[in-house]
């Protein structure tokens, strides 16, 4: 079984829209995550949490940065098409007005 490395995603201003919604449309969204994760808990290898501030690390140094992160979760299938049917239009995530998500394979090391 391959691993898959999700990342949810949205411009910085949509969650920020969703950092200010109401505790209880924080509960139903949260509500809505568990059962998306109970529903799918085979495939769910880490759950994954939301992501903070970005720092860009170069050859000049530091700098902070924004990107269009906002979380990330790891999911296992057979394939890349097998791990994109775990997302469907019904994704908590993608409720929020302009969001997506990414999913790309995690590969093996090859042996040194």
């Amino acid at each position: 079984m391959k691993k898959f490395l999700v990342l949810y995603m949205a411009s910085p201003e949509a969650f920020q829209r969703m950092m200010s919604a109401t505790p209880e449309q924080q509960r139903t969204g949260m509500d809505a995550w568990m059962s998306w994760m109970k529903k799918h808990r085979d495939a769910i290898a880490d759950g994954g949490a939301p992501l903070g501030k970005a720092m860009r690390v170069d050859a000049g140094g530091q700098s902070d940065t924004k990107n269009s992160l906002g979380g990330y979760s790891i999911v296992q299938a057979d394939s890349l098409a097998v791990a994109g049917k775990v997302f469907d239009r019904t994704h908590p995530h993608l409720q929020m007005p302009g969001a997506w998500i990414e999913i790309t394979e995690i590969r093996a090391l090859p042996e040194m």
